[in-house]
């Protein structure tokens, strides 16, 4: 368990699986409905909203805190994510979670791992492109999360909207019972997704930041408008995009919201994704718009 220096004394916060599948165990026998909120810390209002959510709706609420190595690539630098836990065990507690969860690396990953969970379809297209192996990590983690916090239902945001579609199908075709709950994203008043990793922008990159949102609203924008031909669109909003100082495009387009396959016509829904490095930051963003 945390020490009392780290841990705020209304909340619980252990790192063994064995302790958190008790405390789970015990609220489950109370009758409580148990809420879950994965996170990799780096805590900020979009996580604390998910954890909101989860207060609304359930009766005894778990967050995890696991800065994840094997959703990262090998030009991806794990080691440089940003991690507060002291910061991050206050911000839950005054978010009304009950227990955090933050086991070690060698908990979740003990010596002599090798099984993961492979997502074909979903998991290669997008991130899955530019990130091979990502979702393998992710998903993987996310099950043995499930595994070790056996709740009723799970937080996402609508902002990784790749990941979230990933998990409901990892769940759907593997029958885990659970929930599986998307929450809008939240941004900041001028429009940035929240991210952990905004705290890596100066201020002309934060400034350039501002394209990846202004791009999803020029797709709105123009299917309102009337537009049809989506390769059009798509080019508009990757122009937008790179003609920003600092800012490289690497996708911008509209999918399909269940298939995420690029679409070439408007649907009666459809999001609107996009990637970009600005600077040496990569941030991801979307819009579902809806004709």
């Amino acid at each position: 368990m945390s020490s009392p220096s780290v841990c705020p004394p209304a909340l619980t916060a252990v790192e063994r699986i064995a302790a958190i599948r008790a405390i789970v165990a015990a609220a489950r026998d109370r009758g409580e409905r148990v809420g879950l909120v994965p996170t990799m810390g780096a805590l900020h209002a979009g996580h604390l909203s998910l954890m909101q959510a989860a207060r609304n709706e359930c009766d005894f609420v778990v967050a995890t805190i696991f800065v994840n190595p094997k959703q990262f690539g090998p030009q991806e630098d794990f080691r440089k994510y940003p991690r507060d836990l002291a910061t991050d065990l206050r911000l839950c507690a005054e978010a009304g979670v009950d227990a955090v969860f933050h086991p070690p690396t060698e908990e979740v990953y003990p010596p002599g791992f090798t099984s993961f969970v492979e997502m074909g379809g979903l998991s290669e297209v997008l991130e899955g492109r530019f990130r091979p192996g990502h979702f393998r990590g992710v998903a993987t983690v996310v099950l043995k999360l499930f595994q070790m916090v056996p709740a009723d239902c799970a937080y996402f945001g609508q902002k990784d909207y790749q990941q979230q579609a990933i998990i409901r199908r990892m769940c759907g075709d593997l029958n885990v019972p659970i929930e599986i709950r998307v929450c809008p994203t939240i941004r900041e008043p001028d429009g940035l997704a929240l991210s952990s990793r905004n705290v890596f922008l100066n201020e002309a990159e934060r400034k350039a930041a501002l394209s990846l949102s202004r791009a999803l609203h020029l797709a709105r924008q123009k299917i309102s408008e009337g537009a049809t031909d989506l390769h059009v669109v798509r080019d508009e909003m990757r122009q937008l995009l790179n003609s920003t100082p600092t800012v490289h495009a690497d996708y911008a387009t509209l999918v399909d919201p269940d298939t995420l396959e690029e679409i070439a016509t408007v649907l009666p829904r459809q999001v609107a994704v996009v990637a970009a490095r600005v600077g040496v930051t990569r941030l991801i963003d979307n819009l579902i718009i809806e004709k």
